[in-house]
């Protein structure tokens, strides 16, 4: 059978890195595939450019959020317990700061159930009741597990709203978009009036948990304020012990 080499280096490359303790280097690499380093860096910047790498400020690389995701789908039901308590705090703080409803949920199948949540103090608010299921496509939660976790897109994808992304095509250009921004957006793709943004959860082994966000009407929610919410949301839970950074 003939082989793709490229491919074949690629592989190689990932594995790689996934048996290593930390972020490697371009020469560490040229030297475990007994490559030369333009050869690595060219394996290495398309590992990039598909996430399934990442590279940091000293210049080094280790598998992406997204590899680590795939590796893992679920969590036990101590672990989702224990990152609900880790991140209560993030998600009252959400509140004070935005005025805004907080979310958390979890991948369920395909789609997301809300463990937690926190009110807002205005009369006109939104509210996803814990131990409801939602789909991913069309909210921000899920987008955020298909962007950054294991979840994979499922084969119906109905129509809810006139703003409701129903092909797979312009779900994978947002999911582009979703990534390099750091946090998904529901943008009344779910029900009308309402808009939400939220940011995967990463366990120790770097593997999405959980999801958290933001929810208003569009009265307040604006455009513009759209993405600042996104950008709070995305810096959102500093200290809590199962936080790794999406951004």
């Amino acid at each position: 059978m003939r082989l793709l080499q490229s491919l074949s280096r690629g592989l190689e490359t990932l594995t790689y890195m996934t048996g290593q303790p930390g972020p490697v280097r371009l020469t560490d690499v040229a030297e475990a595939l007994d490559i030369d380093k333009s050869n690595a860096a060219h394996l290495l910047k398309t590992l990039v450019a598909m996430d399934y790498a990442v590279q940091d400020d000293s210049r080094r690389y280790s598998p992406s959020a997204r590899l680590a995701g795939a590796a893992r789908s679920e969590h036990t039901l101590e672990e989702i317990v224990a990152v609900k308590e880790a991140w209560r705090g993030a998600l009252e703080a959400l509140v004070a700061e935005t005025g805004e409803c907080a979310h958390m949920a979890v991948l369920v199948g395909t789609r997301v159930w809300y463990i937690d949540k926190v009110d807002s103090p205005l009369p006109l608010k939104v509210d996803h009741p814990i131990g409801a299921l939602s789909p991913l496509h069309c909210t921000a939660l899920g987008k955020a597990f298909l962007a950054f976790g294991a979840a994979r897109l499922p084969d119906d994808l109905p129509a809810f709203t006139p703003r409701t992304m129903t092909t797979r095509r312009a779900l994978s250009d947002e999911m582009e978009r979703t990534r390099a921004r750091g946090y998904a957006v529901d943008d009344e793709e779910f029900a009308p009036g309402i808009r939400c943004v939220a940011r995967p959860i990463y366990d120790d082994a770097g593997a999405m948990v959980a999801a958290i966000g933001v929810s208003g009407p569009s009265v307040r929610v604006t455009d513009a304020r759209l993405h600042e919410l996104g950008r709070t949301v995305a810096a959102a839970g500093t200290g809590a012990l199962t936080r790794k950074d999406a951004s």
